[in-house]
């Protein structure tokens, strides 16, 4: 919060990541929520740094279902990740696009199905983020027809690339490496199919950019060692409305939904956020829906050296951004005031 005070130019929350549970980690939980912050995020993946095992995402469920928390779930297997990736290693198969080949959907599906169980065995909501693979959202689809609070993002990256980007020459395929990776057209089909439906509730980012020189290129002669991530928070809106509602996969209102207002009512800030009403924060975009934009990283603001939708044309684009009443992106132009946004309590559930 001091990181954030008197810099950030709209308002905030945070989501705490758990990395272990302990008696006073579980105290802390519900301090969390008490102060504001009830959402929680746990990893199925990453051993020995953010992974779990079942028995202590069980744990962070039961207490997050009694004090009225959402819990956020990474569902990758990482035993089966970590044996794949020391298996290509020990074959010499190095370059990017093993990144995504040790990562297979087998296994995002199989971690989504077994934290649904978790999750319904302790009596607790769940939330599954940035849904890439075609058996995981069926996955959470079929939870919810058996009626449990299961919710499901997925990102811009998994509705617009494939995985052949990662045949792109030499170590451009590094652009593309974060977890989950990229999938297959068919997989892609599934996601939009299960966001359209209703399946899956929110279209997210997953923000999280590493520049290609200096950053990802410490991975140059092991994949396992390029960060994982990618920039994403800009070009978010205009990538969804060209595919989604251009295309005739999404209506309008299914934009706005799964951009605004199911955030804000997930997450604990509906109808402060994600509705235009009386009392609700003028927070509002204008958005031109016939504007042209070639997107490239010279031209976006994201601080990061290229783009993983680079050259590409999408139509509708953000005009105006109001904040709080207030005008902060005109014309592509911030006009905004940094410390103008505020850190936001959000009201846990039920």
């Amino acid at each position: 919060m001091r990181r954030a005070e008197g810099k950030a130019v709209i308002d905030y929350g945070f989501h705490m990541i758990v990395v272990e549970v302990t008696d006073a980690v579980e105290r802390e939980l519900g301090e969390l929520v008490a102060s504001g912050v009830p959402s929680f995020k746990v990893f199925m993946a990453y051993p020995g740094r953010l992974q779990l095992d079942d028995g202590a995402i069980v744990r962070v469920l039961r207490r997050a279902g009694r004090i009225g928390a959402l819990t956020c779930l990474h569902a990758e297997n990482g035993a089966g990740i970590d044996w794949l990736v020391r298996e290509a290693r020990a074959a010499g198969r190095l370059a990017p696009k093993y990144h995504a080949l040790t990562r297979p959907a087998a296994l995002e599906a199989e971690a989504t199905s077994r934290g649904i169980a978790l999750a319904a065995f302790a009596g607790a909501p769940l939330y599954v983020v940035h849904v890439s693979a075609g058996g995981a959202a069926s996955a959470i689809a079929d939870a919810r027809g058996r009626g449990h609070q299961v919710y499901g993002e997925t990102c811009p990256q998994y509705l617009c690339l494939t995985a052949g980007a990662y045949d792109e020459p030499g170590f451009d395929g590094a652009k593309y490496v974060m977890s989950p990776p990229l999938r297959s057209a068919h997989d892609q089909a599934r996601v939009w199919n299960a966001l359209a439906s209703g399946a899956l509730q929110v279209v997210a980012t997953d923000h999280c950019p590493f520049l290609l020189h200096g950053q990802k290129d410490r991975g140059r002669q092991d994949f396992s060692l390029i960060p994982n991530g990618a920039p994403g928070i800009e070009t978010r809106l205009m990538l969804l409305h060209d595919e989604g509602v251009r295309r005739g996969r999404l209506t309008i209102n299914q934009f706005v939904d799964v951009t605004a207002t199911q955030p804000a009512r997930l997450f604990g800030l509906y109808p402060r956020k994600g509705t235009i009403a009386p009392g609700s924060d003028a927070d509002l975009v204008v958005w031109d829906a016939a504007r042209e934009v070639t997107l490239r990283a010279d031209t976006l603001h994201m601080r990061v050296d290229y783009s993983p939708y680079e050259g590409r044309t999408v139509v509708g684009r953000p005009d105006i951004v109001i904040a709080g009443g207030e005008v902060i992106v005109e014309g592509g132009r911030f006009v905004g005031r940094p410390g103008a946004g505020r850190f936001l309590p959000r009201e846990p559930r039920g």
